[in-house]
């Protein structure tokens, strides 16, 4: 996983889980981050932004690499294929597990 333990991914994804419980609750960008999350935790397949499949939980190299296809998806309109907010959800859940920044989504 990135540099933040399983354990504070788990927690986090279970925080902002209960916060947006339920379809009317729920954001684009939460729902990114918890596809984010997921993905980070080995629970996901494929990868939220690139699509890319690996066996168990990706490692720091592919969680940046997908962070940074976010990047280029947010930057780019002509790439987007969904929404931004969900793209910007999954970038802001992988840059905090991969320690690119302190703020959770």
């Amino acid at each position: 996983m990135g540099t933040r333990r399983r354990a504070d991914v788990e927690e986090a994804h279970r925080e902002l889980e209960a916060v947006a419980a339920g379809p009317a609750q729920q954001t684009q960008l939460s729902r990114g981050a918890l596809t984010g999350y997921l993905w980070a935790l080995g629970r996901g397949d494929p990868a939220p932004v690139t699509g890319a499949t690996c066996d168990g939980v990706p490692d720091i190299a592919m969680l940046t690499a997908e962070a940074d296809a976010a990047v280029v998806q947010l930057a780019d309109f002509t790439q987007r294929t969904v929404p931004r907010d969900y793209v910007q959800g999954v970038h802001d859940a992988l840059a905090w597990v991969c320690g690119h920044n302190d703020q959770l989504p």
